[in-house]
């Protein structure tokens, strides 16, 4: 089916439905108004989705009904009551199709318990299902499939004739085993697409993992290194200088200095998927900024050239330098990890003169490291807390 498009953007209109009627009988505590951050996981997905650019969003509701529709109300949406909620979740699913606008060209369909949902993972299903044209789009991670899917609005009528206590699974399933060129899958580089939470378990993980949320985990940054079809050698430089960058981070977090730990790791693990590239460091960033994740694509386009003021340390001065205290996967000394590009370019003086910038910085990045750590400037001893940036080590930096 082609896309309805809307009037003045040209992009088709697409809606959310979210899953909210259930009776959260294993959780012991009704999911939707539980705490999750500032707010509520229903603030949470709502706001997710708005982010997103998604305006028309239904939300089913059901047991405490009468709680959820003041939620509801308040967040500025639509409520739509599912009166047989025990027949299943499939009844909510066709409650909420049947609430949606008629313009609107297709929806995703959300359970509220998956709330660890990034915006960019919604916005790029969104753009693989305008781009395609499927009937189903599905986000999948390193594989998996999760949520939410789109659905198209040609499905909709087939979905408001099917028994109520069937399953949107076996539908969607039938649908692909009829006509699997309608069905798509978009990589998306967030674990949160296939974590829900049915038990007070799977809540809490979810709520320590909100609080860490800014930055991609190590699981996401493999997934972005897949797509870019990133080598071994690549990844375990990253990991050599993630290792470094994330010690140095953490005490100068314990010093006080403002600085996140797990966005460090992040672009230290990313810092060279573009690498073989021509301007790698640049075309890197864009690709992590593609994937959704505009903070840790900073990190990566200034891992190579980086203007430093001699005194603030961010997450970026940070992994510029540990990557210059690492060769492959070994750690080295400024000096030898800089001798060959200056051997190399000694009759090339734009060149050479380039190469000594990127040194006079890692250096002066390095002096406000110890300094903020209490070491001397130079040669500090090794009791020093960071003595260990000047001592080579043979081997991995794990």
């Amino acid at each position: 089916m082609a896309f309805r498009s809307r009037e003045k953007s040209g992009r088709p209109e697409i809606a959310a439905v979210v899953l909210a009627a259930g009776r959260s009988t294993r959780m012991g505590a009704f999911k939707p108004l539980l705490p999750f951050g500032a707010a509520t996981v229903l603030d949470h997905v709502v706001g997710r989705l708005r982010i997103a650019g998604i305006t028309q969003i239904r939300v089913v509701v059901g047991h405490n009904a009468e709680d959820m529709r003041a939620a509801v109300a308040r967040l500025g949406v639509a409520a739509v009551l599912n009166p047989d909620l025990d027949r299943g979740m499939f009844s909510s699913v066709q409650v909420g199709i049947a609430a949606l606008p008629h313009e609107v060209a297709g929806c995703l369909m959300l359970p509220v318990d998956v709330p660890l949902l990034r915006a960019a993972t919604l916005g790029r299903v969104l753009d693989a299902a305008a781009a395609t044209g499927a009937a189903i789009v599905h986000p999948t991670f390193r594989g998996v499939r999760g949520h939410p899917p789109f659905l198209c609005a040609s499905l909709f009528e087939t979905i408001g004739r099917c028994d109520p206590c069937g399953s949107l699974r076996d539908l969607l399933e039938a649908h692909e085993a009829a006509r699997p060129a309608a069905v798509r899958e978009v990589a998306v580089f967030d674990r949160g697409c296939l974590r829900d939470m049915d038990y007070p378990a799977d809540y809490r993980r979810l709520v320590a993992a909100l609080a860490r949320h800014r930055a991609p985990d190590p699981e996401e940054c493999d997934a972005m290194l897949d797509a870019a079809a990133a080598g071994d050698t690549v990844r375990a430089h990253g990991r050599a200088v993630a290792a470094l960058a994330e010690t140095l981070a953490e005490r100068l977090a314990a010093a006080g200095v403002r600085i996140d730990v797990d966005l460090v790791r992040a672009g230290a693990l990313l810092h060279d998927i573009a690498k073989g590239r021509r301007r790698h460091a640049e075309v890197g960033a864009a690709m992590v900024r593609a994937f959704g994740f505009p903070e840790v694509a900073r990190v990566v386009a200034r891992h190579m050239e980086i203007a430093f003021d001699g005194e603030t340390l961010d997450e970026a001065a940070v992994v510029h330098l540990a990557d210059k205290l690492v060769t492959g996967e070994r750690r080295v000394g400024l000096a030898e990890r800089f001798a060959p590009a200056l051997a190399r370019f000694r009759d090339d003086p734009e060149a050479l003169a380039a190469a000594r910038r990127r040194l006079a910085t890692a250096e002066a990045i390095l002096d406000a490291v110890v300094l903020r750590l209490g070491g001397g400037r130079r040669g500090f001893p090794a009791s020093a807390p960071v003595s260990f940036v000047h001592r080579p080590s043979h081997g991995s930096a794990r």
